[in-house]
């Protein structure tokens, strides 16, 4: 009878431990999406690195925020890794009210994301969203900003339309994030006066000399934009797979990580899939916390799958 008690026991723990890899086979293609930000292309490689090993294939579409949305409350796409708060509360809060979106986790918090001028500019009397207007004719009435239908473009664009801080007159230039940074690199070498979005993480913050402004905390949040990052996903998912949803609830980044990642990728010319592997390795105990109740989708042991697959 005790032989038979700890045989059972034995057997519910091997059970509970492949719970999580009986997923229907909808779960075995992950799709997400890359709106063109190097931080997120960062973290989409990362999730990839390690979905690989585990027996699921990344299927990663480049598509702008809005369409992004629109493919997970249509069941288009599976997840995001990108939606950061508060700069895309208006399109996020009311289709998770309206059940179209479901949080699952924080996996990035300590950064910002606000309006910035080069250190000259901000040395010369600019330092908060109030003293653009007083010196439009330096900035050209101009704000550079990244890719139409960027969440932050248009909260710039409301900015302008509600005449907040004077700026009713001033034009939105859009383009993409290293659209954006070329211009403001071509303003540095000219001493010229340029204000864009600014945040991080992201190599910007090293490789210019910039100053985020003051003030801006209506359209931005408060503390000059402080934000955290969130990995969303279509409704349901969380039930449909909750191998992957263990995973992802367990993914989380650190500036610091994505940093040292962006700057591979725009600096040294690297694939985002080439950091990603190069990041791991570098610190492999990222993947004790990562693969924690995770198996893989036959249900072996997931650190063991993914440290043989990279040679860790």
């Amino acid at each position: 009878m005790i032989k038979l008690l700890q045989t059972t026991a034995a057997l519910s723990l091997v059970l509970a431990g492949t719970a999580f890899a009986e997923e229907p086979a909808s779960c075995q293609t992950v799709r997400y999406s890359d709106p063109g930000w190097t931080d997120i292309s960062s973290t989409n490689a990362l999730l990839k690195t390690v979905l690989g090993p585990l027996g699921y294939t990344a299927d990663i579409k480049t598509l702008s925020v809005p369409i992004t949305y629109r493919g997970l409350a249509n069941d288009e796409l599976d997840i995001f890794l990108g939606n950061w708060m508060p700069t895309q509360t208006q399109i996020v809060d009311p289709m998770v009210e309206k059940g179209e979106l479901e949080v699952l986790k924080v996996n990035l918090s300590g950064n910002r994301f606000t309006l910035a001028v080069p250190d000259y500019v901000a040395e010369a009397g600019v330092t908060s969203f109030d003293d653009l207007a007083k010196n439009a004719d330096k900035f050209d009435h101009k704000i550079y900003g990244i890719e139409a239908g960027a969440s932050v473009n248009q909260n710039m664009l409301r900015m302008i339309k509600d005449d907040a801080f004077g700026l009713g007159d001033w034009q939105l230039v859009e383009s993409s994030e290293q659209g954006m940074l070329s211009q403001v690199q071509r303003a540095e070498r000219a001493d010229k006066w340029v204000v864009f979005p600014a945040w991080e993480p992201h190599p910007m913050n090293t490789e210019y000399k910039l100053t985020y402004l003051k003030g801006g905390d209506k359209y931005f949040g408060p503390n000059m934009g402080s934000a955290k990052v969130r990995t969303v996903s279509r409704p349901g998912f969380a039930e449909e797979c909750p191998n992957l949803t263990a995973l992802l609830k367990n993914m989380t980044f650190s500036v610091d990580l994505e940093n040292a990642m962006m700057a591979k990728i725009l600096n040294d010319g690297i694939s985002a899939d080439q950091a990603a592997k190069e990041a791991i390795e570098k610190n492999p105990g990222l993947l004790d916390g990562w693969l924690d109740g995770v198996t893989t989708r036959d249900g072996k042991p997931a650190l063991a799958a993914v440290k043989g697959e990279l040679g860790l």
